[in-house]
Order: C-alpha cells, then sequence, then structure tokens
C-alpha cells in the first residue's frame, strides 16, 4: 500500500540478508509493532513475508530491533520449504497481520494449545504474486487452526482488497465455490510441509475444518489484545524486541483518543494510554519530540 517501502541489506539467502520496512518519511519502521492493524474498516494490513510459489522460508524477525525480514535458521542453516508434489514453494502469498501477537504463555480455549510466539499468520489467495516487504491490504475470509509441535498457529485465509475478483470473496464459502480444491490443497500441505525435513505430520483442531470470516476475525482481534498486553509489558515476551518507531504507533492513538474510541476516567488509565506514555523511553535515542495525552489534554514529552 502506498505510503510504505523496502531497504534490503545484504545478498538475498544470506544469514546477514534482512528487509526493513520505512514509512512515508523514509524512517525506519517494524513491521510487526508501527504498522496499523487496520487498512480500513473491515480491511487489515498484510506484511507480506514470502510470494507465492517461493521456497525461501522468510519471517519477520520478532527478536531484532525493528524487527526486519530475514530468512528462518534452523542449526544454522538457512531454511527453504521442500517442494511438495504437486506444489511449487508457498502457494499462497504468505504474511503476518502487524500488532498481532499469538502468546505463548495463553493456552488457546480452541485447541488446548499455547501460541507459538508470532504474529498471526496469512495466507492470501489472489491472483497477484505480491512481493517480499509489501504491505497491502486484505479482506479477511476465513481461519484454519493448525497445530504445530504441540504450538497453536492461526493461518488466516484472505485476498487482496486490490485483486479483480476481491469483490466475489466476502467469507470462506466463496473460497469452496470459486476455487475448488484450493482449501483441500491448503490442508494438504500444511499437514505434510514439514515431513521431508524428518518431521511428523501436522495436526489441525476442528477436524482441519475451516472457520467463517467472522471466527477469524474474533481470533484476530484476541491476537491484537495480546500484541497491547505485550508492548504495555503486561506480559512476557520472551525476548522479543519491542524497540520501534515511536511516531506511527502514537499518532494510531490520537486518532482513536480523538474518535473515541480509547477513554480514561479519572482513576483508570487504559492499556493504550500507557502505551502511550512508554513512547517516552525512545525519545533520547530517535531525537524526536512527541505529543502525548494526560489527563484530557496535550503536553508535550521533552
Amino acid at each position: 500500500m502506498s505510503g510504505f517501502s523496502t531497504e534490503e541489506r545484504a545478498a538475498p539467502f544470506s544469514l546477514e540478508y534482512r528487509v526493513f520496512l520505512k514509512n512515508e518519511k523514509g524512517q525506519y519502521i517494524s513491521p510487526f509493532h508501527d504498522i496499523p492493524i487496520y487498512a480500513d474498516k473491515d480491511v487489515f494490513h498484510m506484511v507480506v513475508e514470502v510470494p507465492r510459489w517461493s521456497n525461501a522460508k522468510m519471517e519477520i524477525a520478532t527478536k531484532d530491533p525493528l524487527n526486519p525480514i530475514k530468512q528462518d535458521v534452523k542449526k544454522g542453516k538457512l531454511r527453504y520449504v521442500a517442494n511438495l508434489f504437486p506444489y511449487k514453494g508457498y502457494i499462497w502469498n504468505y504474511g503476518a497481520i502487524p500488532q498481532t501477537w499469538e502468546d505463548p504463555g495463553h493456552n488457546d480455549k480452541h485447541t488446548g494449545c499455547c501460541g507459538d510466539n508470532d504474529p498471526i499468520d496469512v495466507c492470501e489467495i489472489g491472483s497477484k504474486v505480491c512481493a517480499r516487504g509489501e504491505i497491502i491490504g486484505v479482506k479477511v475470509l476465513g481461519i484454519l487452526a493448525m497445530i504445530d509441535e504441540g504450538e497453536t498457529d492461526w493461518k488466516v485465509i484472505a485476498i487482496n482488497v486490490d485483486d479483480p475478483d476481491a469483490a466475489n470473496y466476502n467469507d470462506i464459502n466463496d473460497v469452496k465455490r470459486l476455487k475448488p480444491g484450493y482449501l483441500e490443497a491448503t490442508v494438504d500441505w500444511f499437514r505434510r510441509y514439514k515431513v521431508p525435513d524428518g518431521k511428523p505430520e501436522n495436526e489441525f483442531a476442528f477436524n482441519a475444518e475451516f472457520k467463517d470470516k467472522d471466527f477469524a476475525i474474533d481470533i484476530i482481534k484476541s491476537t491484537h489484545d495480546h500484541w497491547k498486553a505485550l508492548v504495555t509489558k503486561k506480559t512476557n515476551g520472551k525476548g522479543i524486541s519491542c524497540y520501534h518507531h515511536p511516531v506511527n504507533l502514537l499518532a494510531q492513538y490520537q486518532q482513536m483518543w480523538i474518535s473515541g474510541s480509547i477513554t480514561r476516567k479519572t482513576n483508570e488509565i487504559s492499556p493504550e494510554y500507557k502505551l502511550i506514555l512508554l513512547h517516552r523511553i525512545h525519545l533520547d535515542v530517535l531525537d524526536v519530540k512527541v505529543v502525548a495525552f494526560q489527563s484530557f489534554k496535550f503536553v508535550e514529552l521533552i
């Protein structure tokens, strides 16, 4: 989407390779923390980590400052997914919804397992092959509850709002109707993709059945709540880096305050309000001035 750009560092498919995100001012930002969860009403932002048909397992580096995209490493070796017959690499544009987090300390009532310590994953099913680090707006259609080595690993099914056929997709049943076999292939891919590495097949809750749009959005909202607890230090992030550029997130909460979706009572400070105040610790590092809200007044923190 307009306003975001990428900057690659080092050679692709190397241990040093990174993709950093920038905002419209050219400032480095975190794709995990700084990009708002919502792109528009009923539209979520998606950070593309892996373009369709590619094999390199790229992901947001949650433990690195600014959380750039990098290739996953296992036992010192770069990770690639195998070509599982009849598939070539990833069969969707694969990525994550920013400002979400699957809490490893939270036991999910639907799966009976804790979260995988990452932002929630998205499989984008549109016709375009997206670029690594691209930020797109997606319409959520449904969700699959995968259990990966004992951890909850939700897989959101979505379509790019700019896709020519996006208007025809409004729920998971539309995928079944318009792309017959695609959801079955998705389950098959996720079930077997680790088998070539000598690992067992993955399992699924709900008998590997996809849940609908409303269910999916509820799950996404719950992971957003877990993310808010993470960045306000209400829960243990277990090494996750919450260092980011504070201005973008602050602006988002300014708008929420103005719209009335954040309120503060006399003896109560909301998590969002505390998040605004937490930005003060970054001022000396980034040499910026930020406006925060206190006692219903604008106060400049210097």
